[in-house]
């Protein structure tokens, strides 16, 4: 059969075969696309940004970022009012209150003119944080009692044994 063949050809599909030629178990589930946003250099944006994805600002944005998912200043990038995201990198500027709700970086040409709250906060050597941080997970009391070691009775009075006795 050639090409472009006249008589259609029906293809059955088969179990992906691992490298040791073993057929897995199961099948991995299809991978998620994650939608971007790439605002360039030169373009100069107003208003409210809203969504789910990554955005990656390598030009102005003026206004408020409320995203699921993470923002990204280039270090060509400059926005101008408050990030609300999961995962917010800085290499640019920003002038405005960062909500991270699972990570913040400031890389070392970054500047952010305003306080963070994040539950990871990394600042590298040379990003310039003009701002409060607030650390957003306090520690789990419940995990630090797990590492106790449990106590015998206490014993006072009298015929308490003293150390060296």
């Amino acid at each position: 059969m050639g090409f472009f063949s006249s008589t259609p050809t029906k293809v059955e599909p088969q179990a992906p075969v691992a490298l040791d030629g073993n057929k897995p178990q199961e099948s991995l589930p299809p991978p998620q696309k994650v939608s971007s946003t790439l605002i360039t250099q030169g373009v100069t944006i107003k208003g409210t940004i809203k969504g789910e994805g990554v955005v990656q600002v390598e030009g102005v944005v003026e206004g408020e970022f409320h995203m699921t998912g993470a923002v990204i200043v280039a270090d060509t990038g400059m926005v101008k009012g408050p990030i609300n995201a999961d995962v917010v990198r800085v290499a640019g500027k920003v002038e405005g209150n960062v909500s991270a709700r699972e990570h913040m970086r400031l890389e070392q040409t970054g500047t952010l003119i305003g306080d963070v709250a994040t539950a990871s906060l990394v600042v590298e050597d040379g990003g310039c944080l003009n701002g409060r941080s607030t650390m957003t997970k306090a520690p789990d009391p419940e995990a630090e009692l797990q590492d106790v070691q449990p106590v015998g009775d206490l014993q006072f009075g009298p015929d308490y044994p003293m150390e060296g006795e």
